[in-house]
């Protein structure tokens, strides 16, 4: 189960701004002026502005979605939506779900402490396994016998 609650409109985006603000204890403009005066100083809020940039760009998609399919269902004739209206309700439905899993990543950078460094993927170290290399065959030796 997702750890996002469920917000109504643009609210994930303030509750998440002010979170932001809690976890570097500064404002986001302050921080967003930090970022950009030197965006290496601190990769973590490098990455949380980024982050909270493309979750605002990403709302901004879903009010825009939303209005354009309220404006289709306004003029809609009958009970039968047609094709077009359909495809502007998945439209709403992607923009939600891009606009969630942004929120997710800002939540899950959050949730980096403060003063550690940036946990990173690396691959697990490549194992190499060698067969010891045999021994030559040695040519039997039997007693007695002549050559």
């Amino acid at each position: 189960m997702s750890e996002t609650p469920d917000f109504l409109d643009g609210e994930i985006v303030a509750v998440l701004a002010e979170q932001i603000e809690t976890h570097f204890t500064m404002t986001l403009p302050e921080l967003a002026r930090a970022v950009k005066a030197a965006p290496h100083a601190h990769a973590g809020a490098t990455n949380v502005v980024h982050a909270y940039g493309l979750l605002t760009q990403a709302q901004s998609a879903v009010e825009k979605t939303e209005d354009a399919l309220l404006a289709a269902l306004e003029t809609a004739v009958g009970e039968i939506l047609d094709d077009p209206v359909m495809g502007l309700a998945q439209q709403v439905n992607e923009a939600v779900e891009l606009r969630d899993a942004r929120a997710e990543r800002l939540r899950f950078l959050l949730d980096v402490p403060t003063g550690k460094p940036e946990m990173r993927t690396r691959p697990a170290p490549r194992l190499t396994t060698t067969l010891p290399a045999a021994a030559p065959a040695q040519p039997a030796r039997i007693s007695g016998v002549a050559r």
